[in-house]
């Protein structure tokens, strides 16, 4: 055999050998896609075998009175109004609490901070902060806040509580959406003369806040579902009034009497109602499950809105 087609013969086993690699891998992908779309089924078929449950179980309260009335010992006349409201009231806080400082956050340590040791080590600390167990964040709470700072088992106390619990995954959200942004958009900005923060607030922002309204959509949503934190801090489970209005007829129209008081929250309402013998609190506890689940799928269908719509409008 010459040497050319000793030559051939070894291009040609080549080919065969990448070809069969190259089928080797396709094979594997499609074997992983088919996982991959087994356990996403296996999620979202146990999610909504359970939220049928739920709504089988509680459909008898979906009325007005329902969130119109207070807790109370019949169930029957049993109603979530204290529970929703401070839920509501404390996702005010949080959110006050969590974004500005969140975002400022990963915007600093993105754009603003040098490269190097002390960021790689605040980066990893974030990172493990997002994963850190909720009860942690509950049992810092109550030795910082309520008795460190005297602010008691308030709507504050709550609050900043659950600001910091999801103040990490405002932080990796921000960074990571900045960090998507393509350099080509600074350097042109940079290049007709605008400065450091010019390009920051007119540019980078901009083009990042769909990743971020996300990411906070996200972290409100997980909050909103929380009950070991405040249970911890010492939540109400059963609580027949409403926190003062936070706005007043009288200026400046704003009232932060709210802050400083007692409260409870549709998770710990749930598992008030969880540990009564009775069946028919089982049903208001199951009527109430359905609703936090409502209110979490409509957060994330609108984070997931939102980020298109902006996506959509915005021109690279």
């Amino acid at each position: 055999m010459s040497d050319m087609q000793t030559k051939q013969a070894s291009v040609l086993e080549n080919i065969d050998a990448v070809r069969a690699m190259i089928k080797r891998h396709k094979r594997n992908d499609v074997v992983f896609s088919i996982i991959g779309l087994i356990a996403l089924m296996i999620g979202l078929l146990t999610l909504c075998t359970l939220f049928i449950d739920l709504i089988m179980d509680g459909y008898q309260r979906f009325n007005l009175t329902f969130f119109t009335e207070f807790p109370s010992r019949r169930a029957e006349r049993a109603g979530i109004l204290s529970a929703w409201v401070g839920s509501a009231l404390v996702m005010i806080v949080t959110f006050l609490t969590a974004v500005p400082l969140g975002v400022a956050a990963g915007l600093y340590l993105e754009e603003y901070a040098k490269k190097g040791w002390l960021s790689d080590l605040i980066e990893i600390n974030v990172s493990n902060l997002a994963g850190v167990p909720s009860i942690v964040y509950g049992l810092l709470a109550l030795g910082l806040f309520v008795y460190g700072l005297g602010l008691g088992q308030s709507i504050l106390t709550a609050g900043l509580t659950l600001g910091l619990l999801i103040l990490p995954v405002v932080i990796v959200s921000t960074r990571e959406s900045i960090r998507a942004i393509p350099v080509a958009i600074r350097e042109a900005a940079y290049a007709v003369g605008a400065t450091k923060w010019q390009v920051v607030k007119d540019h980078v922002l901009k083009y990042s806040q769909g990743g971020i309204l996300t990411g906070v959509i996200i972290g409100m949503a997980r909050a909103l579902g929380e009950t070991a934190p405040v249970i911890t801090i010492g939540a109400l489970t059963f609580i027949a009034f409403l926190p003062p209005s936070p706005i007043s007829t009288e200026p400046p129209f704003l009232n932060f009497e709210w802050l400083t008081s007692g409260f409870t929250v549709l998770p710990i309402q749930m598992f008030n109602w969880l540990s009564r013998p009775d069946h028919a609190f089982h049903i208001n506890a199951a009527a109430t499950g359905a609703i936090i689940i409502v209110v979490t799928l409509l957060m994330n269908g609108t984070a997931i809105w939102l980020r298109y719509k902006i996506r959509k409008n915005i021109k690279w």
